[in-house]
């Protein structure tokens, strides 16, 4: 992707944190910075969506509830669509409507970035289906 080249001046507490997650997470200071920033600006287009860290890697997710690709793809796969699909969603999930809109508003924007992710997430889950079975015959007396 093409970028930008952005100097900005912070404060010693920020700079601080920033070189601190920079070891966490053995990243340079710029793309943790870049990331937050990315982030912070989806966040501000996005009320009600944050970013979690997890063994995958970072997340938009609702703040207090479930990763925005579960909304997605509990959503995408109903056979039904507008309000209908809004409301069985938020009953499957235990969610409020809103929510599900907040969610897939930012699907909305997101698509290809959340649609990758759930391929990788089904990708994973048919593997590790695939192995447990294989280790079911292993162990079948």
């Amino acid at each position: 992707m093409p970028s930008r080249h952005l100097t900005l001046r912070i404060g010693i507490d920020a700079f601080e944190r920033l070189e601190a997650e920079s070891r966490r997470t053995r990243r340079s200071r710029s793309e943790v910075a870049k990331t937050l920033l990315e982030e912070g600006l989806r966040m501000e287009k996005h009320p009600g969506i944050l970013f979690r860290t997890g063994p995958a890697g970072r997340r938009a997710a609702l703040a207090g509830g479930p990763d925005v690709w579960e909304i997605a793809r509990v959503c995408r796969d109903l056979q039904v669509s507008g309000d209908r699909a809004i409301s069985q969603t938020a009953e499957l999930m235990a969610l409020h409507p809103q929510q599900v809109r907040t969610a897939l508003g930012y699907y909305a924007d997101y698509q290809a970035e959340l649609d990758d992710w759930i391929r990788m997430i089904d990708e994973e889950a048919e593997d590790a289906y695939a192995s447990w079975q294989r280790q079911q015959k292993l162990f079948a007396g």
